[in-house]
């Protein structure tokens, strides 16, 4: 019996041991984890017209005045986020959308030339998360850059290949936890600047910057 107590005892300690060992493991892994969040938004998307000559000599239709506007559309993002402290995060951003690139006067002459194209952005930015709340909401900035994959679609976008354009942008909005500390929801109004699109065709180059307004609308889910 004495042998049996003995025995369960060395194996309480070393149960206790090792629970502590782990639990001083995981704390600061868990504390970490809990300022990750990963989140997804419908996002609209609204880019300016921009016009100018078009530039290379070489091209048929240089000089020609032409105006490139893309099709309103919504699509999606996601981002996570790694909030250290209110004024210290960063984030990564992936955001999708599918619309049409038009051109117009077409390089034959024609009044519009369209190529459909699906945009793909990725990019890194800071994030500010301050503090105090805004009509019981918890505000938040974020800016960064990275780069925008315009990928031409199969069916209409008229053989053209795809391009990469750096990329640039602001985000403010406003986030609410709701139902316990992992769940909230999160609206804001986000803008990127890039060089709008030619696909390395020299009748379509206008080397002309542009904007895209995308309000965006989603949830989060924090670990």
């Amino acid at each position: 019996m004495h042998s049996l107590s003995r025995a369960l005892l060395a194996t309480a300690t070393l149960f206790l041991s090792v629970t502590g060992i782990a639990a001083a493991q995981t704390t600061p892994l868990s504390r970490q984890m809990s300022r990750i969040d990963f989140g997804i938004s419908g996002v609209g998307q609204l880019t300016g017209t921009v016009s100018g000559p078009i530039v290379p000599t070489g091209a048929a239709n240089a000089g020609i005045v032409t105006s490139q506007y893309a099709s309103n559309t919504v699509g999606a993002m996601g981002n996570i986020r790694y909030v250290a402290k209110p004024y210290i995060g960063v984030e990564f951003n992936y955001v999708w959308g599918r619309y049409t690139e038009n051109y117009s006067p077409a390089p034959n002459g024609a009044s519009l030339f369209q190529i459909q194209t699906t945009s793909n952005e990725t990019s890194f930015g800071w994030v500010v998360t301050p503090p105090h709340l805004i009509f019981g909401m918890q505000p938040f900035a974020s800016a960064g850059a990275g780069t925008n994959n315009f990928k031409p679609t199969a069916g209409g976008g008229n053989g053209a290949p795809h391009q990469y354009r750096a990329t640039y942008y602001y985000n403010v909005g406003l986030q609410k936890e709701i139902f316990d500390s992992n769940f909230g929801i999160r609206a804001s109004f986000r803008e990127t600047f890039y060089l709008a699109p030619d696909f390395g065709q020299n009748y379509l180059t206008i080397l002309k910057h542009t904007t895209t307004l995308q309000p965006t609308v989603g949830f989060y889910v924090r670990f």
